[in-house]
């Protein structure tokens, strides 16, 4: 059961992603905590149900449990309960849920949910079911509507789908941010050095990232701000054979080590879909091209900027 420090107003959900629909569900949540004088208190699950009945079949990850916690943060949340979501979770009853997870544990006052919501096992819960059980219990129940853009229903969904096209633009859009991934520069195989292209390797969280390919990137967390960069995120097939996706980052005119550094990674621009070459001397040749690729394009960005 989560621990609780006092009333809260609660949202529930996976929130993956963090884009504007969940944006506009949690500045409702904040604005009507601040007003009844209770906790703003987001409930959500590890992993994502999905995740734990059919591994194989889930949906690529759109931020990491580390990274909705940093977006919950920014956008004033007080309080985040993780329930681990287990056998023993997901066979807990719609009613169950209510009493033991929401009104004691949480001594939720003000419910906010999306129209869809389903809860409990086997998914029985619902918006009527949720509202009945707090007219009884003395809690509010609210429904929000989906959010659009631009005639698109914002959903994570929406934002998978044009990560995996290289659509860049839409999906942040929808996010209302460029799409990062963060994690921990960690050491690598050197192939990039010594192909004179050194990288940050960037540790991920999941193994079946979104989106693939060569990009132009900025990287942060570092003292010297955001720094312009081109990413190659992929299986690497010209060197490796593993099939594991990695993320590595050259940045330009950079030669600082900073490996241990938690960074994030802006994916601005798709340049390419990743490729196998016959040699490393035609992936040296293609990199060099990517690079200047990228560099053009932070330039014809930079003057746009300017000329507004």
């Amino acid at each position: 059961m989560p621990s609780s420090h006092g009333p809260s107003a609660v949202t529930i959900g996976n929130f993956d992603g963090v884009h504007l629909g969940h944006q506009a569900m949690l500045r409702r949540l904040t604005e009507t905590a601040r007003a009844r004088g209770l906790a703003a208190c987001v409930l959500t699950f590890e992993p994502h149900p999905r995740e734990f009945f059919a591994p194989q079949q889930a949906p690529a990850r759109l931020t990491s449990l580390r990274e909705k916690l940093e977006l919950f943060h920014g956008l004033g949340i007080d309080r985040v309960h993780v329930c681990r979501f287990n056998r023993e979770f997901s066979r807990l009853g719609a009613e169950e849920f209510i009493d033991r997870i929401l009104w004691r544990g949480l001594q939720a006052e003000w419910v906010l949910i999306g129209d869809d919501f389903r809860f409990g096992a086997k998914r029985a819960g619902n918006y009527a079911l949720l509202r009945e059980a707090g007219a009884r219990r003395g809690f509010e129940v609210v429904a929000m509507h989906s959010v659009t853009v631009e005639g698109l229903r914002v959903a994570s969904t929406a934002v998978r789908d044009a990560l995996s096209c290289g659509d860049l633009e839409l999906a942040r859009l929808l996010l209302g941010r460029p799409y990062s991934i963060s994690g921990r520069v960690v050491d690598g195989d050197k192939v990039g050095n010594r192909l004179g292209y050194p990288t940050a390797n960037i540790q991920m969280k999941h193994n079946k990232p979104p989106l693939s390919g060569i990009f132009a990137v900025e990287l942060s967390g570092l003292e010297e701000g955001s720094l312009p960069g081109a990413a190659s995120l992929g299986v690497r097939p010209t060197v490796k054979n593993d099939g594991r996706p990695t993320l590595e980052v050259h940045l330009f005119d950079f030669g600082r080590r900073i490996y241990g550094r938690h960074v994030r990674v802006d994916f601005l621009h798709k340049l390419r879909d990743e490729a196998k070459f016959p040699d490393l001397a035609s992936l040296t040749r293609q990199i060099a091209q990517d690079v200047e690729d990228a560099k053009r394009y932070f330039s014809t960005a930079k003057g746009a900027t300017g000329a507004r």
